[in-house]
């Protein structure tokens, strides 16, 4: 099963997968599709104007393409990815926890000292490709609350069931859940 959309000016077949026994979500991945990671950047620069924040933020991992096509359009030299696992590279990393529909359990996210040092006193606009329950932007917001940077604004491609209803999220499309006949929640 598949749910037609309109993302972007682009129109998608996202496929239905399984969360549990009657809740089945619309899969948008932007890796690997080059055309909608384009438009989709394109848009949502269009929706927060440059001068609300000083950088891109996002978690790994299904997010990065699309944020180095929003700085790539933007001219922004750099961005900042929160990751799911502490790396050698990172020095002294500061990290939160993370729940996320599409992830079974709890996960962390991690953010080098160096990088916490660039976003201290700047103003952070977070970046994410789909926004359901929250958690993830839950966890960004916190790890850059701790490196010392503002979250200035939030933005994905598609906000999925009750995201749609919040009021401090921007996104291009709602996307509806779904039960596992594939019919739209309302």
């Amino acid at each position: 099963m598949t749910y037609s959309m309109e993302i972007a000016g682009l129109r998608r077949e996202l496929p239905l997968c399984k969360v549990s026994e009657d809740l089945y979500i619309g899969a948008f991945i932007c890796f690997g599709d080059a055309e909608i990671t384009v438009a989709c950047a394109r848009e949502m620069l269009k929706l927060i104007p440059p001068s609300d924040y000083d950088y891109l933020f996002t978690a790994e991992a299904k997010s990065i393409p699309l944020i180095h096509e929003m700085a790539r359009q933007s001219g922004a030299e750099k961005y900042f990815i929160a990751r799911k696992g502490a790396k050698a590279y990172m020095p002294d990393p500061i990290h939160v926890e993370d729940k996320s529909i599409t992830t079974a359990g709890t996960q962390s996210l991690y953010l080098g000292r160096d990088d916490a040092e660039r976003i201290r006193g700047k103003r952070i606009l977070l970046v994410d490709d789909v926004i359901s329950t929250g958690g993830s932007l839950v966890a960004m917001e916190e790890l850059v609350r701790l490196a010392g940077g503002t979250v200035t604004g939030k933005i994905a491609v598609l906000a999925e069931g009750d995201a749609q209803k919040r009021t401090d999220i921007r996104y291009l499309a709602p996307l509806p859940l779904f039960h596992a006949d594939g019919t739209p929640k309302t």
